[in-house]
């Protein structure tokens, strides 16, 4: 294996920071999540930034949670939804590390979405899938491709690990 940064990008409630703590716990790897990183930044959630500061401020923090990452070797990022969907952050993380795209279907991502208002951007569904195919766009620019439906999180791990090696 020859990188020593992986950054997972996808969509909401695709599952990247389950994948990322049991990756990080196979490769005995650091692991970070930027939306966590933020909430305790802000010392507020993810609903209260948007509700209170809006969108713009929030993608503001994000980008600078990424930099103040980038120094991190041997780490796994879970990335936020709209992470990678931002050109300057997946210039950025394209440069620093591997980026894996994870990747599930839309009608699976809506059965796994709580309903309590903690996914700001989930509240209306058309929008939702409008949001979802924007940001296909953005995760195909991501250096691997993990089709991730239906699988459990050990044997995407497995299939992370199978990537790796097979990048030496």
């Amino acid at each position: 294996m020859k990188t020593d940064k992986i950054y997972l990008v996808g969509f909401m409630a695709t599952g990247k920071t389950s994948l990322a703590r049991a990756l990080g716990a196979r490769l005995s790897w650091r692991v970070e999540d930027v939306d966590e990183l933020i909430e305790a930044r802000e010392r507020k959630t993810i609903a209260d930034i948007f509700a209170r500061h809006g969108e713009p401020y929030f993608r503001a923090v994000e980008r600078e949670i990424v930099r103040l990452l980038l120094p991190l070797r041997h780490t796994i990022v879970a990335t936020g939804g709209g992470t990678f969907a931002d050109p300057e952050n997946r210039a950025v993380i394209n440069r620093d590390g591997l980026s894996i795209w994870v990747d599930v279907p839309f009608d699976e991502i809506v059965t796994r979405l709580p309903a309590d208002g903690r996914r700001p951007l989930a509240s209306d569904r058309d929008q939702l899938e409008r949001l979802f195919a924007i940001r296909q766009i953005g995760y195909a620019q991501a250096q691997l491709h993990l089709d991730a439906r239906r699988a459990p999180i050990g044997e995407l791990v497995d299939r992370v690990v199978e990537m790796l090696n097979a990048e030496c």
